[in-house]
């Protein structure tokens, strides 16, 4: 922050340094042309009094001259006032005397009349300079004081600028004062820093030797695992299945939707129009009921008949476009196969209407050469001809258009895709010029129709007929109009969804490829169905963030976990051994069960067969044969004895006979129980090494993030070095240019300071020396 600062404020006083040169180059610029104006006014002055001076010694030599022609006048006169007298007294004697004076007389006179002539001359002369001297003092005074006017601004000027100086300079000490504090602020952290960047740069050589060692392996799994990259090469990429777009599919399948509602409203008009064009003819210029008709007009009859043949399938086909955009598929040129059906379509439709545009037209020359037809009527007509003819022309424009739209879902080199966009501007084009035919037709039809209702053999079947096709044409127009504008409003949606396609390539190569990959959409998204199960009850968010958060705390130490993880594998170990264990006695124990069953069950059939004999007989001998037997039950499980429960439940007393039953259900519970106990005891081992492996997973989660922050804190570490380092180069720079700014800003006083002396200078002998023209001039 503190560099910005003083950057801010090094640039500022740049800025003002530059401001003050510039206003100080003007401010030369200013003096040096005051400098030669008053050289050049000092040059005029001196050629002024010059040629004041050669007019004054002219004037005093004129002055004596007129002082001694007068003086020779009047001796003149007075010689001439002597000289009458004497005259006089002697004619006769002075005939010859006054020739001569009268020929000195008449010499004196154009003397005198020269002179009296220059003498007038060089007053004017005299008066003409007197009177432009006074011009060149008043002009050469009022450009003295704008000089001197001019020399106080610049004066002015100048005394800001050295205040603005004098207080930069200041600022600038000041600043030079705080940046030299910073430096050294600035030394010692980049001390300190240099230190932190050896120990970074340490912990940087063990992470790039531990990420070398990862991306080692890393390398090897990829060249391993993976087989190839069906990216880089758009044929395999090609069959890539793109990310699934629905809002455009829905976009894609709603313009579809208008674009068949426009068509089916098309259709319609264009039914209209054929089958009442149909009964015209049947009406007009002749009635098929009263005469028949021209065999042209049979034919062209009988070929608008088959209208519907050829207009019904545009619908058709643009139905079958409709239904093939849904929501599961991928709408793009190269699969929009239904497209070329709908263009064939047109074509046949097209075909139909060349084959009725000759008829149509020599229809029409029949009606002008009728004897109804007059003049007007024939120029719609001739009108209506070539209205036609650019229906047809705009219609095969389009086809040809449609069917270049349609290549990409056939031929793959059909048209390229970076034609796509001026295909479909030039559809637009054609739809409105089409739409521009079909008002040209409904206005020229209008004026055909005004004229032939105000024919007298005009009929009630041809007017109406003549409404119904005014109709058609209507409906056509506002069908063009409505596909036009439809059409231009979403030429830009067009030209922008042709780029939707596989990531990374340019789009799809073939139309095969294009097949394919929906197939393989197909596989996969019936592959996503078969994934999907119902997800299981999840821990909700804030308990979940409250375990993150105790894992996270968790403070226990490696070793500490290390060896809780040790205890709890030897109790497991146990437990499997002591499972082991009984197991085994488990399978004795059902070993020692199926044997007893068996000797009470022998014991059963032996008791059985010999209930036939006697009661009385069989009491000693049954007494003796229950003690023989009873000893010899004892005596089989005396040996059965163990000190096991087994052992202990399998042993009775003495003076009874053991149940079966009660046996097997002692111990069945028995084992139950043991099994109980031996189920508790493995859930709480699971229950134990599953939280172990939570907070294993915490640890190593910790440790990640601990990595992490390392390497945030090294690329830190790494900023903060260059920072030091452009700071110092900023502060060495700043020193240089500060010192080098305060240098060139001293000398630069200094040589203002001392041209302006100079100008000073300059003006004092200008003031002083207009002062000495002026008393000059005064005294002259």
């Amino acid at each position: 922050m503190a560099s910005a600062e003083l950057q801010g404020k090094y640039q500022k006083l740049a800025q003002e340094y530059s401001k003050l040169r510039a206003q100080n180059q003007v401010l030369k610029k200013g003096v040096v042309d005051e400098q030669a104006n008053s050289a050049a006014l000092k040059e005029q002055l001196k050629m002024k009094d010059q040629s004041l001076r050669k007019l004054q010694q002219e004037m005093d030599s004129l002055t004596f001259r007129n002082l001694q022609l007068a003086k020779r006048v009047e001796l003149l006169q007075d010689e001439l006032a002597l000289s009458e007298p004497r005259g006089k007294k002697n004619k006769k004697s002075g005939e010859s005397s006054s020739q001569l004076s009268q020929e000195q007389k008449s010499v004196f006179d154009e003397d005198l009349q020269k002179k009296i002539e220059e003498n007038e001359r060089l007053h004017i002369q005299f008066f003409e300079a007197d009177e432009q001297h006074k011009h060149v003092e008043a002009e050469l005074r009022s450009r003295l004081a704008t000089l001197e006017m001019e020399a106080a601004q610049h004066q002015a000027v100048v005394d800001g600028l050295t205040r603005k100086y004098m207080e930069t300079i200041e600022k600038l000490q000041n600043d030079k004062a705080k940046l030299e504090v910073k430096s050294q602020t600035l030394e010692k952290e980049a001390k300190e820093c240099r230190l932190r960047t050896e120990e970074c740069q340490l912990q940087l050589k063990n992470l790039h030797e531990d990420l070398s060692g990862r991306l080692e392996e890393s390398l090897s799994i990829i060249t391993e695992k993976v087989p190839f990259n069906d990216t880089k090469y758009s044929q395999y990429n090609a069959l890539n299945v793109p990310l699934h777009n629905r809002r455009h599919q829905l976009k894609m399948r709603d313009i579809a939707g208008q674009a068949l509602a426009f068509v089916q409203d098309l259709v319609t008009a264009l039914l209209n129009f054929h089958t009442y064009t149909e009964q015209r003819i049947q009406i007009f210029p002749i009635d098929s009921a009263i005469d028949t008709i021209s065999p042209l007009n049979q034919k062209f009859s009988q070929y608008l008949h088959e209208n519907a043949s050829y207009v019904r399938p545009l619908e058709e086909g643009m139905l079958h476009l409709f239904e093939s955009i849904t929501e599961d598929t991928v709408t793009v040129l190269e699969t929009t196969v239904k497209l070329k059906t709908f263009s064939e379509h047109l074509t046949s439709y097209i075909c139909f209407l060349r084959k009725i545009l000759p008829y149509q037209l020599k229809s029409l020359e029949e009606e002008c050469e009728s004897s109804l037809c007059t003049s007007a009527l024939r120029a719609r007509n001739l009108e209506l001809s070539q209205d036609m003819k650019k229906m047809t022309a705009v219609f095969e424009k389009l086809q040809t258009y449609i069917g270049l739209l349609a290549l990409p879902s056939t031929e793959p080199d059909g048209l390229l895709r970076t034609n796509y966009s001026s295909v479909l501007t030039n559809v637009g084009a054609a739809l409105h010029g089409f739409h521009d035919v079909m008002k040209d037709i409904s206005k020229h039809y209008s004026q055909k129709a005004a004229i032939e209702h105000e024919l007298p053999t005009a009929t009630q079947k041809l007017i109406t007929t003549n409404d119904c096709i005014l109709s058609s044409v209507v409906a056509l127009t506002n069908g063009a109009g409505k596909i036009a504008s439809f059409f231009s409003n979403n030429v830009d949606y067009f030209i922008a969804s042709l780029s939707y396609g596989p990531k990374t390539a340019s789009g799809f190569i073939s139309p095969l490829s294009a097949e394919c990959m929906l197939q393989y959409k197909k596989k996969a998204a019936a592959y996503m169905k078969a994934l999907r199960k119902p997800l299981l009850e999840s821990v909700p968010y804030e308990e979940a963030l409250a375990n993150r958060r105790v894992l996270l705390s968790s403070t226990e130490s490696r070793e500490g976990l290390a060896q809780q993880v040790q205890q709890s594998l030897e109790k497991i170990s146990k437990l499997e051994q002591e499972k082991e264990h009984w197991m085994l006695e488990a399978q004795l124990a059902k070993i020692k069960l199926e044997k007893e069953n068996q000797r009470f069950a022998d014991k059963l059939r032996s008791t059985s067969s010999g209930q036939g004999l006697g009661l009385a007989q069989e009491n000693p001998t049954g007494a003796n044969a229950t003690g023989q037997e009873e000893t010899s039950a004892r005596a089989a499980l005396e040996p059965a004895h163990s000190t096991s429960l087994i052992g202990i439940l399998t042993r009775t007393s003495d003076n009874e006979v053991p149940d079966v039953e009660s046996r097997e259900d002692l111990i069945k519970n028995h084992y139950m129980a043991r099994i109980m106990e031996l189920t508790s005891q493995l859930q709480l081992a699971d229950s134990k090494s599953v939280h172990f492996y939570a907070e294993c997973r915490a640890l190593s989660k910790r440790l990640a993030l601990a990595e992490k922050s390392k390497e945030a804190l090294t690329e830190e570490m790494k900023v903060a070095g260059q920072n030091i380092s452009r700071l110092q180069d900023e502060l060495t720079t700043t020193k240089r240019s500060y010192e080098d700014q305060l240098s060139m800003m001293s000398d630069h006083l200094c040589s203002m300071n001392e041209t302006l002396s100079k100008q000073r200078e300059e003006i004092d002998t200008l003031k002083m020396s207009s002062k000495g023209n002026s008393k000059k001039n005064k005294s002259r």
